[in-house]
């Protein structure tokens, strides 16, 4: 599957009747050749298999593109990261995927094991507490404000504002915290009062925004 980035904002991707692609819908902008889009609910399970993943909100309406032709994606003008897994999985909120190729398998994981408390936490700072694995050998683009940037993490931990974190991919762990008190949140904006600590062995994709989806 091919993933042309147009520019920073539009990517085209290339379609065959082998290979399917999913998307968000209203993200389509234009096509070529004997491409057919249909709408899906969700986007859990590949294309084979599509299930909605209905908790905390992890779930979008999508559309799939199949046939002959190349089609061209691009969502409110937010800019556009090309993320290719071999094998590998990619952690990402559902709202921020843009494309991917539709044989790849999806699924609702939970951010952190805090419980409660970091149900509350994840409420405050616009993190959900569940977020999307995209797992296999493929393609995903995702959204994001401003561009992302990758930071490439080797055995060490490092802490990433909520709002401008976008996706990971390896072995890592992602823990919310609050680098304040509770009782000293009262006032505060919630973006330095919380923090994502990473750590492992992998890749965390950040923008260049706190700006909220």
């Amino acid at each position: 599957m091919t993933y042309e980035v147009v520019n920073s904002k539009v990517v085209r991707v290339q379609v065959s009747q082998a290979n399917p692609v999913l998307a968000r819908r209203g993200a389509m902008l234009g096509y070529s050749g004997q491409v057919a889009f249909r709408p899906v609910s969700g986007a859990a399970q590949g294309v084979g298999g599509m299930v909605g993943t209905m908790l905390a909100g992890e779930s979008n309406k999508m559309m799939v593109a199949e046939g002959q032709g190349s089609v061209l994606y691009g969502f409110r003008g937010l800019y556009v990261t090309v993320i290719d897994l071999t094998g590998d999985s990619l952690v990402v909120e559902a709202d921020r995927l843009l494309a991917h190729d539709a044989h790849l398998q999806t699924g609702v994981e939970m951010v952190g094991q805090g419980g409660v408390r970091s149900a509350v936490r994840g409420a405050m700072t616009g993190q959900g507490l569940f977020t999307t694995r995209v797992s296999g050998n493929g393609t995903v683009s995702v959204l994001s404000h401003g561009g992302t940037f990758p930071i490439q993490l080797n055995g060490e931990t490092v802490g990433v504002d909520p709002q401008a974190y976008v996706a990971h991919t390896g072995a890592l762990q992602v823990d919310l915290k609050a680098s304040v008190g509770m009782r000293d949140l009262i006032g505060r904006g919630s973006g330095e009062a919380f923090q994502l600590h990473v750590s492992g062995h992998g890749t965390v994709y950040v923008q260049a925004s706190e700006e909220k989806f």
